[in-house]
């Protein structure tokens, strides 16, 4: 039992801990699991393949709009002109660089339709360090495509 304390306690800290890669996100640089850019569809398909309500499995090729300023632990991405998306790390396996705004990738993984509560788009908007008078406007939940990937590659 105090083995199995041990390593939760490990576990926890160094989640706790985790940080950003360090170095720049150039092109042919993975995070997460390994893939390439064979059978990627344009991130602009994936709003047919959710609107619904459906959950698809799909491999996107996209824009990244922007990411979590603390630990690259998320990104936003191009969708279409009105639309944008969030992609999360699978369970915070791996993270990606801080500089990989702008830049365009790969991801693999499940996307889906959610409400994103005002108490987590303000986490959101604080990770992305957003002026407080943006966060303090936020005021009502978002639907939105929140997109599980399980690795990004820079293309």
């Amino acid at each position: 039992m105090k083995q199995l304390l041990l390593l939760s306690a490990f576990l926890m800290s160094t989640c706790a801990f985790a940080q950003a890669p360090k170095g720049k996100a150039t092109v042919g640089t993975g995070y997460g699991q390994k893939m390439d850019e064979k059978g990627a569809m344009p991130g602009a398909e994936l709003y047919l393949m959710v609107a619904g309500g459906d959950t698809a499995f799909v491999k996107i090729k996209t824009k990244v709009l922007t990411s979590c300023a603390s630990e690259g632990c998320w990104l936003t991405f191009f969708v279409n002109d009105s639309i944008s998306a969030i992609a999360k790390m699978k369970d915070h396996a791996f993270f990606v660089p801080l500089d990989i705004q702008g830049k365009t990738v790969v991801m693999d993984g499940k996307a889906y339709m959610k409400t994103t509560s005002v108490k987590e788009l303000k986490h959101l908007a604080e990770d992305a360090k957003k002026p407080q008078k943006d966060i303090d406007a936020i005021t009502k939940p978002k639907k939105q495509i929140v997109y599980i990937t399980n690795g990004v590659l820079v293309v």
